[in-house]
């Protein structure tokens, strides 16, 4: 029997809202549409020569970015809504609006709800940080081991020990 498929539209997302503060105070939803696919190829295009040069300072390939998208790779990610987003918001508002949609492009809406909530801060996007955090405020029970005293030496070396010396018949004299 062959498998069934349901239509694209109806389970993909065409667009991805993101509500922020505009610079008039008010909170606005800004809805950004998936990018053309020819656009989301460049994103990634883009996006993977400058992983490539981060890690290991290569050079990129000739002719990857032209002038245009090299200066504005958030308008080739923002669409036909950058202008607007761009008019309304300030610089970090409207850069964190565009690299959180840049996730959503390149990965899936859960990893971009998780860049957009950690505010672009890498650190807080690291895994098992909720376990992390809990291991550095409450003591392991190793840590509690370490913290107890251990006995004294009982070699009878130690100078002046009084439980270790023998005792043996005292010269009368």
């Amino acid at each position: 029997m062959a498998a069934q498929f349901e239509a694209l539209g109806d389970f993909l997302d065409d667009f991805l809202e993101l509500p922020v503060l505009t610079e008039g105070g008010q909170t606005r939803v800004y809805r950004i549409p998936s990018p053309s696919a020819r656009a989301g190829l460049r994103v990634e295009q883009i996006t993977k020569m400058a992983a490539k040069l981060f890690l290991d300072g290569t050079e990129p390939d000739e002719g990857v970015l032209d002038d245009d998208e090299e200066r504005d790779l958030y308008r080739l990610v923002l669409g036909p809504v950058h202008d607007d987003i761009a008019a309304g918001l300030s610089w970090t508002r409207f850069r964190h609006v565009a690299m959180t949609t840049m996730v959503w492009v390149l990965n899936d809406r859960e990893t971009a709800a998780k860049f957009w909530a950690s505010g672009g801060d890498p650190s807080l996007l690291a895994p098992n940080r909720a376990a992390r955090r809990q291991q550095k405020s409450a003591p392991s029970a190793s840590a509690a081991a370490n913290a107890t005293r251990s006995r004294g030496s009982t070699s009878g070396t130690k100078a002046g020990s009084r439980q270790r010396r023998k005792r043996g018949p005292r010269a009368s004299g």
